[in-house]
């Protein structure tokens, strides 16, 4: 009895295992997103300053004219004449960087990156002061300001030489804007929403429409196009749109995805897709390995030999081609250059590849090659150019 326990346990875990593996699933917050739900890019220029003289040059014009127009809405003023007068080193000009996250509220903080765009060399230290950020329309969204933590530093000497860790003129404010208008999006009498796909593909689009179809228990989905699925909003939740938005979002679907080879020549990498499959070949692979290697072979002049006329170069004859001893005529030095070649080639064995129906297969098809992955992006386009390879190859 107790071994039957114990073989209708192990069953059970292996029933269990294959279970989970073959109904894994992305949720659709992760591949989908729904439409108008997103966030808004902002900008601003602004000043940083407190910097210890790493800021802009004195030849940086618009950072002066940002300078002196500074100090002129501030009440002090500089006359046309003294604006040369004005030093940067402890000033730069930065443009700021952020983004607004969809129903951000007035009062609420984000993150901004500020990027000098003069020739200041460490941002390290120094404090953004008060900058606008706009939108496309040129509305102003949101105001920056605090002190910047670049996460890195720059130091030389006076010889040119120095040290640099990181980035030092691009730097970070940690909740350094508030935000200080709102975006519009009201979502609550909604009857119908659109969710886009973030890699369009016509098969998980359709299991998205069945997903949803079947959990809600209607017929609320349908598909636009491979990236589009309509979903109508039901009566009972047009008043609280939010809800039924994170009912659907906690939905999960096994997308599909197109059969896909990915060779990387710079690195090396090659990466097969699940779906990949490849017809029954048979296929050889071989190194082929060229070496040349060249000396120059020194004769000198016999002992006692009359000295060649002053000014006179080196003879250089062309490469030997018999064992016969060079002298050296009239007590010049000569040069015979010396070459060697060397070919091999490593024998490949001609092994067929049998057709592979999952990527287990594909891949241990492939490591009976015995090819390094360089060797495998060759054997692959081969493969592809034979026409047994049913995936797209995309080589980078």
């Amino acid at each position: 009895m107790k071994k039957v326990c114990a073989c209708l346990s192990v069953s059970l875990g292996i029933f269990l295992m294959v279970f989970s593996a073959t109904a894994w699933g992305a949720r659709l917050k992760d591949i989908a997103a729904f439409q108008g739900v997103r966030s808004n890019q902002l900008l601003g220029y602004g000043l940083v300053v407190g910097l210890n003289g790493t800021g802009d040059g004195s030849n940086t014009e618009f950072t002066i004219r940002s300078i002196a127009n500074m100090l002129e809405r501030m009440g002090v003023h500089v006359g046309s004449e003294r604006i040369s007068q004005i030093k940067l080193k402890n000033v730069a000009a930065v443009m700021v960087t952020a983004a607004l996250p969809p129903f951000a509220r007035a009062g609420n903080r984000i993150d901004v990156h500020i990027s000098s765009i003069g020739d200041a060399t460490n941002l390290g230290g120094g404090t953004l002061l008060l900058t606008p950020l706009k939108g496309v329309d040129q509305q102003v969204y949101g105001l920056a300001q605090g002190p910047i933590v670049t996460g890195g530093f720059a130091a030389s000497g006076a010889s040119g030489s120095g040290v640099q860790k990181n980035h030092p003129t691009v730097g970070i404010i940690t909740k350094g804007a508030i935000v200080e208008k709102e975006v519009p999006l009201l979502l609550d009498g909604k009857k119908e929403l659109i969710l886009t796909l973030f890699n369009p593909d016509f098969t998980t689009a359709e299991k998205v429409k069945e997903v949803i179809n079947t959990s809600t228990g209607g017929a609320h989905a349908k598909c636009l196009d491979s990236g589009t699925i309509k979903i109508k909003v039901p009566e009972s939740f047009q008043n609280s749109v939010a809800e039924w938005m994170a009912s659907l979002e906690r939905m999960e679907v096994v997308p599909d995805t197109v059969a896909k080879v990915i060779l990387n020549e710079k690195t090396g990498t090659v990466v097969i897709g699940e779906n990949v499959r490849i017809s029954t070949v048979a296929v050889a692979h071989g190194n082929l390995s060229i070496q040349i290697k060249e000396k120059l072979n020194v004769s000198q002049p016999l002992p006692f030999a009359p000295a060649p006329p002053e000014g006179t170069p080196p003879v250089i004859l062309p490469p030997r081609t018999g064992t016969g001893a060079i002298v050296a005529p009239g007590g010049s030095t000569v040069i015979t250059p010396d070459s060697s070649v060397s070919v091999k080639e490593e024998g490949g064995a001609l092994l067929v590849v049998s057709g592979g129906v999952n990527l287990g297969e594909v891949v241990r098809a492939l490591n009976a090659i015995g090819a390094t992955p360089r060797d495998l992006m060759s054997i692959l386009q081969s493969i592809k150019a034979a026409g047994a390879l049913q995936a797209d190859l995309e080589i980078y």
